[in-house]
């Protein structure tokens, strides 16, 4: 039951975008749309919980002097998986995300979670661990990208909301996705403050 508590961390308390600010990279590249965000962060919950639940049922065999160059195996391993999954039944997300699907190998995310949770517990709550933090980011991602959509094209999800008579075309840009992402920070702090 204990587990469960790390389940909710990532979405608020201990949110990897909103509050632990990891992960920027793809948080800020990918998002211009809430399709692409949300595609990034379920490819990247997936190869979170796996890789954590693969960690911790080796981390008794794995020397300390190759422990991390191990993590990146066993995360790049999943990483290929989705990569190949994507590129053959999600043709149009994958090429939509390019890079950043080889690069969540290296997302801070998911080699922290392998670090400093996975390495320490077993295998049932480090899988619920990355679940919970990777479906945070995921949330993040998909709200940013929405917030973005809707604000540059006046869509979400391509689903027409208003006339393109009235968008802000910062917003679907580069620039725009440090504007949201700023406002979006402030507000969780906001909320964690009341």
């Amino acid at each position: 039951m204990n587990q469960w508590k790390n389940f909710s961390k990532g979405f608020i308390k201990e949110s990897p975008t909103f509050v632990l600010l990891l992960g920027m990279c793809p948080t800020l590249g990918v998002t211009s749309s809430a399709a692409n965000g949300l595609g990034m962060g379920l490819a990247t919950t997936f190869v979170l919980a796996m890789s954590n639940w693969v960690v911790s049922l080796v981390k008794s065999q794995i020397p300390d002097k190759i422990r991390i160059p191990s993590y990146i195996v066993i995360i790049a391993t999943f990483v290929t998986v989705v990569e190949l999954t994507m590129q053959a039944y999600l043709p149009g997300l994958f090429k939509s995300l390019g890079l950043f699907i080889p690069l969540i190998v290296v997302n801070c995310i998911v080699l922290g979670r392998a670090e400093a949770f996975a390495s320490k517990n077993p295998p049932l709550s480090s899988l619920i661990d990355g679940l919970g933090m990777g479906l945070g980011f995921s949330f993040a991602l998909t709200l940013l990208g929405s917030i973005r959509e809707l604000l540059g094209s006046g869509k979400i999800f391509n689903i027409t909301l208003y006339s393109e008579n009235y968008v802000m075309l910062l917003f679907v840009l580069a620039p725009g996705a440090f504007i949201v992402l700023g406002y979006l920070i402030a507000l969780i702090n906001r909320i964690k403050k009341a």
